[in-house]
């Protein structure tokens, strides 16, 4: 539950300036009392916002930058936006203040409204809409509760800017304004623009024919829905007899796609007072089934609320009221929309029946009479784009070229070829006399025009890193036309100026239109995928995408050759800006491993060995005898020292041990030749001497007649 602003703040002098006279209505962002501005001496509406949002820094920022754009616009149909501040834990707006009632007080009345009825109130609602959307502005919460009917007659739309500034300011998931008048866009999550405010108005038109919403449902989720995926029904279809072009109307207002819908207010104006000037008077006052009886509208001429009482009963109060009459003047239209139609360039509306609405309630521009609006329609907007107007005006629009083509006729049918009267110079010198002074009003005209007028030089003010709004109204001040153009910036955030063309600082004439660019921030791109190239390969390739190359690192690969890219940081199709440094993991290739030495061992531990290593075993199909190696022992190997790859092979030479050899007997025979004779067989000899060994004879010999291994002693004893 939204916590409530407390009654406090009656008696209580805001800011030092506002006394709180009375509390008028409460709503779920703010409170509005009646106040007096002690400054100024006059009663003004205040509202004061809620905790939940006057805590809130970042919105009540962006609430003074709106503020501070709604209070540039001075129109009246619009109500005027006088201050914005805050008083310790008091955030509030100051608007104008009148006593009167809304929209919705009228349909709570009345049920639907005859169609003659219905197109004067929404006539006054459209042209403020109009004049907001030529200034820049966007109300995102167009309802009969923000349309404000004055006692004396004027109407006013209210609440611009604490809209767009709340919009702003919650969250993706949550959606602001009254769900039953909701764009398709708005629910989409999508930006709301001035097509968004024609959506709004469109609904209301239903409703205001009808005296029912297009769409109803348990709960908000139902309606938001249905403005997704379901066609707006036609009025007609909830009120049978209504025009067609009534039907086409509100159908093209509320079109699902917004590029189908009038490009802004001054568009729809247009068309919206060509149908009132083309409908008969039998189509205006055809009365609507479920109407209530004509009458005065409730609350004309009476109190708008009293000033103690505060609305608790769950009715939609009005929180900003009109004024008394002000001057007003209407903010020039934005370049950005070439097609539009400037509201002061519409026809007024025509007058509406009395008995239908009393004069004393109506706006001005709804009591005057009947006027021609050849050139106002809305083809004359769009003629060169057959794809941006509904195809089913195509026959309004051929009906009103041939009325005019008529009109034509007639007229040059009523002028004489030629005169029957000879001239005299008494009016050659009048005519001559109104030439000059058309001159001299055209060379006047002309002087202002390029003096002080539009065709004055001026020069652009410098505009990089000021929020668009900002900017917007920086240039409109200095009395240019700016159209905002979307751009990437990898400098400047999203929402902020990046600059203009012509640049800051050129001087240009002030009806030259100048472009004002619009950060979307830094442009993002899907990075490529490096996985597999060579490191010189890769280098091309992040040059090609304008990425710089980041730290490079080395990794043995058992299966990617060496030189070639692993792994990347940040990763493949990963979203960046250009410029971006990408780190890369290249491999050097299988990793060596040192050949261990097995010589000496057995079979068996030397295998082991040099399989744990991770290295492959062969053993030689031949051993070979060796007389200091046992047998079964590794003789030798190959290779034996130095690295190889993973799983590389060593081949393994076996020992036989020593080989047998078959001892003489040299028993007998003379020492020295026994001696010689055994070395030749390999042996090792050892030569006892008896006696001396006097007569060289070999008398005994150990080992004799047997084999034994080479290299074994064979002991003489000599005598």
């Amino acid at each position: 539950m939204q916590e409530q602003v407390s009654d406090h703040l009656l008696g209580a002098l805001v800011d030092g300036r506002y006394l709180v006279r009375a509390r008028l209505a409460g709503g779920g962002m703010s409170t509005v009392y009646l106040a007096t501005d002690e400054r100024l001496d006059r009663d003004v509406a205040l509202k004061v916002l809620h905790p939940h949002l006057a805590n809130d820094a970042s919105f009540l920022d962006r609430l003074r930058r709106e503020a501070r754009a709604a209070a540039s616009l001075s129109h009246p149909h619009v109500v005027g936006v006088l201050d914005q501040g805050q008083d310790g834990q008091t955030a509030y707006l100051v608007m104008e203040f009148i006593k009167g009632h809304t929209l919705r007080d009228v349909l709570q009345e009345k049920g639907a409204l005859p169609p003659r009825l219905a197109l004067a109130l929404i006539d006054p609602v459209i042209e403020g809409l109009a004049a907001a959307h030529a200034a820049g502005l966007i109300h995102r919460d167009v309802k009969p509760e923000n349309v404000l009917i004055a006692d004396d007659g004027r109407i006013k739309v209210g609440d611009f800017g604490l809209a767009r500034a709340v919009t702003a300011t919650t969250s993706t998931g949550s959606l602001i304004g009254t769900v039953a008048y909701l764009a398709p866009e708005l629910v989409l999550g999508q930006a709301a623009d001035a097509r968004s405010d024609i959506y709004s108005a469109g609904v209301m038109l239903y409703e205001m024919l009808t005296g029912t919403q297009p769409y109803t449902g348990d709960v908000p989720i139902q309606v938001a829905y249905q403005h997704v995926n379901t066609e707006m029904p036609a009025p007609s279809s909830a009120a049978p007899g209504l025009a067609a072009d009534l039907d086409e109307l509100v159908q093209w207002c509320t079109a699902k796609d917004p590029e189908q819908r009038p490009i802004d207010g001054g568009a729809l104006l247009s068309e919206l007072r060509h149908i009132r000037t083309t409908l008969s008077d039998e189509q205006l006052d055809q009365v609507p089934p479920g109407a209530a009886a004509a009458g005065p509208v409730p609350g004309a001429h009476t109190e708008f609320l009293d000033h103690t009482a505060v609305r608790e009963d769950g009715g939609r109060p009005t929180e900003v009221i009109a004024s008394g009459h002000q001057p007003t003047s209407v903010m020039p239209r934005s370049a950005a929309s070439p097609t539009q139609v400037f509201p002061s360039q519409v026809p007024p509306p025509q007058a509406v029946s009395a008995q239908a609405f009393p004069t004393s309630v109506l706006p001005p521009a709804a009591v005057a009479g009947p006027a021609s609006t050849a050139g106002a329609s809305l083809a004359g907007g769009e003629a060169s784009d057959e794809d941006a107007a509904p195809a089913a005006l195509s026959a309004r629009e051929a009906k009103r070229a041939a009325k005019q083509a008529e009109k034509d006729r007639a007229k040059a049918a009523a002028t004489p070829s030629r005169t029957l009267r000879n001239g005299n110079p008494r009016r050659r010198a009048i005519v001559w006399t109104l030439v000059i002074l058309l001159l001299a009003i055209l060379a006047g005209t002309a002087g202002w025009f390029f003096g002080m007028g539009p065709g004055s030089p001026g020069t652009i003010p410098p505009l990089k890193n000021k929020p668009v709004v900002e900017a917007q109204q920086i240039l409109r001040t200095a009395g240019f036309q700016s159209q905002a153009q979307d751009v990437f910036d990898d400098q400047v955030k999203a929402g902020y100026a990046v600059g203009t063309d012509p640049a800051a600082g050129v001087e240009i004439r002030k009806f030259q239109p100048v472009t004002l660019f619009v950060s979307k921030g830094p442009q993002l791109f899907p990075l490529t995928g490096l996985g597999g190239l060579s490191l010189d390969q890769a280098k091309e390739a992040l040059a090609a995408a304008e990425m710089r190359l980041g730290q490079v690192t080395e990794k043995y690969d058992e299966k990617a050759p060496a030189g070639t890219v692993l792994s990347q940081a940040p990763a493949k199709d990963t979203p960046v800006r250009r410029g971006t440094a990408v780190a890369l993991v290249v491999s050097k290739g299988p990793q060596p491993i040192p050949v261990p030495d097995v010589r000496g061992m057995d079979q068996a531990t030397a295998s082991k060995a040099i399989s744990d290593a991770g290295l492959t075993v062969k053993v030689a199909p031949e051993g070979v005898f060796n007389k200091k190696v046992p047998a079964g022992a590794v003789l030798s190997q190959s290779p034996s020292d130095g690295t190889l790859n993973r799983g590389g092979v060593v081949t393994l030479t076996l020992s036989k041990g020593p080989r047998m050899v078959e001892v003489p007997n040299f028993i007998g025979k003379q020492a020295k030749q026994a001696e010689r004779e055994l070395k030749k067989l390999g042996f090792e000899v050892e030569i006892n001497n008896v006696l001396g060994g006097f007569f060289g004879t070999v008398r005994d010999q150990d080992p004799v007649d047997t084999a034994v291994p080479e290299g074994s002693t064979i002991t003489l004893t000599v005598v």
